[in-house]
């Protein structure tokens, strides 16, 4: 049973959500996965919890 965890910034809506998954879900069953064995995790974080190259991504403009 595949786990996948995604890490995105919030602000997606369900339905983008919804197509991630069925989109990650898509290619495990290319290489023989059933889907119902497919578990998807969406870690929505804000970007005040985010980082690169050691600033927060809201304070980038």
């Amino acid at each position: 049973m595949p786990v996948v965890i995604v890490e995105m910034w919030e602000g997606r809506t369900i339905d983008q959500k919804k197509k991630i998954a069925e989109g990650i879900t898509a290619a495990f069953v290319k290489v023989g996965t059933p889907a119902e064995a497919v578990h998807i995790i969406l870690k929505d974080n804000p970007k005040h919890n985010w980082a690169v190259a050691g600033k927060l991504v809201s304070e980038e403009k």
